[in-house]
């Protein structure tokens, strides 16, 4: 299967920035969506933002406005710039990827490992 490896995270005050970063290994034919979620403690896994491979974008209404995704298909890496943070935004943010991999172009759909991004009040 394709690893998806995330970083970025830390501690932030409110209205601080962070950017995360979510790069697949192994030989990518293709990706189709990549996507970032995010779960909070006792609440489930939440979609954040994804992008299509022709760059169409979709946001979940808390963060429009203030988070922006961006994709790098040379280096099979997706970002997430969060701006204007705020302590609801606090939550482990998962990046998930699917398309196809390898010479024999096998399908994938990974998740990352996880992240913790904490915003202090």
């Amino acid at each position: 299967q394709v690893q998806l490896v995330e970083s970025g995270g830390g501690l932030v005050q409110a209205g601080g920035s962070l950017k995360l970063s979510c790069a697949a290994s192994k030989i990518i034919v293709s990706i189709n969506t990549m996507g970032w979620y995010r779960q909070a403690p006792g609440k489930q896994r939440e979609l954040v933002a994804t992008i299509r491979s022709g760059g169409s974008t979709t946001y979940a209404d808390s963060v429009k406005g203030r988070f922006t995704i961006s994709r790098d298909n040379a280096k099979n890496t997706v970002y997430l710039q969060m701006n204007s943070l705020k302590p609801e935004d606090t939550a482990v943010y998962y990046c998930n990827a699917d398309g196809k991999f390898g010479l024999l172009r096998q399908q994938f759909d990974s998740w990352g490992q996880g992240t913790q991004v904490t915003v202090s009040s």
